[in-house]
C-alpha cells in the first residue's frame, strides 16, 4: 500500500507516477520494469519512489489495485441488468462476451492484466493476484449465490470450484486474444469477435454440465452481443 507521504504528495505528482510505472510495467512487465526509468519519466529521484511505495512489488501492486477498479467499475455495469436468477448461463455468457470486447477496446488494461499472468517471478506474481483475486471474488461469488438460491445451479454446486474456473478462464479470455499461443484450441488467437463469442458458448456449456441444474435452459445462442 502507497505510504502517507504519497498522499501528501501534490495530485499533478502523483499522476505522474502513476502514468510512469505503468507505462514502464505495461511494456516490460514486473520483472522487466525499471524503477530508474519510472523516476526518470516522473521525473522524481529514484530515491523518492522509496518514500512512496515500500518497495518495487508495493507499487506494482497499487497499479494493479487502480486498474482492477476501473475493470469491475465497467463489469458492474453489466452485471446489474443481466438476468442472474432467470437464467444464469445465458447471463454469464453475456458478461464473458461483454468481458472480451473491453479488453479489446483497453489496451492498457489489457497489458496489465497479461503481465499479471505471465509473471515469472512467483513471490511478484503471488502478491498481486492476491489483489486482482480479491475483486473478481468479491463480484462472482454474490452472483453465483443468488443463482443457486433462484435453482439455476445445483444445489450441491461447489461454488469455490465454480470461483476457483471463473479465476483461470477470465484472464485467459482477456488475453489470449493478443499473446499468439496461449490459445492453440477455441480460435481466440483469431481475435476475432464471433469467433470468441463461438469460444465463450463452448466454454459456458462445459460450466453448466458441471454446475448447472437439470432441467434449466442453456444458455444464450453463440454469437450473443455484449448488453448495452
Amino acid at each position: 500500500m502507497p505510504t502517507e507521504t504519497w498522499y501528501r504528495l501534490p495530485a499533478a505528482r502523483r499522476q505522474a507516477v502513476l502514468d510512469a510505472a505503468e507505462a514502464e510495467f505495461v511494456a516490460r512487465g514486473f520483472s522487466g520494469g525499471s524503477l530508474n526509468v519510472i523516476a526518470r519519466n516522473a521525473s522524481v529521484s529514484k530515491g523518492s519512489l522509496f518514500q512512496y511505495f515500500a518497495d518495487k512489488g508495493d507499487l506494482y501492486a497499487h497499479l494493479s489495485e487502480l486498474a482492477s477498479v476501473r475493470i469491475r467499475a465497467a463489469m458492474t455495469e453489466h452485471v446489474v441488468v443481466l438476468p442472474w436468477t432467470e437464467d444464469f448461463f445465458g447471463s454469464l455468457q453475456q458478461l464473458l462476451v461483454a468481458w472480451t470486447a473491453y479488453f479489446d477496446g483497453h489496451p492498457v488494461e489489457r497489458a496489465l492484466t497479461a503481465a499479471v499472468n505471465l509473471e515469472p517471478d512467483p513471490a511478484a506474481r503471488s502478491a498481486v493476484r492476491t489483489v486482482v483475486d480479491r475483486h473478481y471474488i468479491e463480484v462472482v461469488r454474490p452472483i453465483l449465490e443468488s443463482a443457486r438460491d433462484a435453482g439455476q445451479l445445483d444445489p450441491d454446486a461447489d461454488l469455490d470450484v465454480f470461483i476457483a474456473l471463473l479465476l483461470m478462464l477470465m484472464p485467459h479470455l482477456a488475453i489470449a486474444p493478443t499473446h499468439p499461443g496461449l490459445d492453440p484450441l477455441l480460435g481466440l488467437a483469431d481475435a476475432d469477435p464471433a469467433t470468441t463469442a463461438q469460444a465463450v458458448t463452448r466454454l459456458v456449456r462445459v460450466l453448466r454440465t458441471g454446475f448447472g441444474r437439470a432441467g434449466v435452459a442453456g444458455p444464450a445462442r453463440a454469437g450473443c452481443q455484449p448488453p448495452r
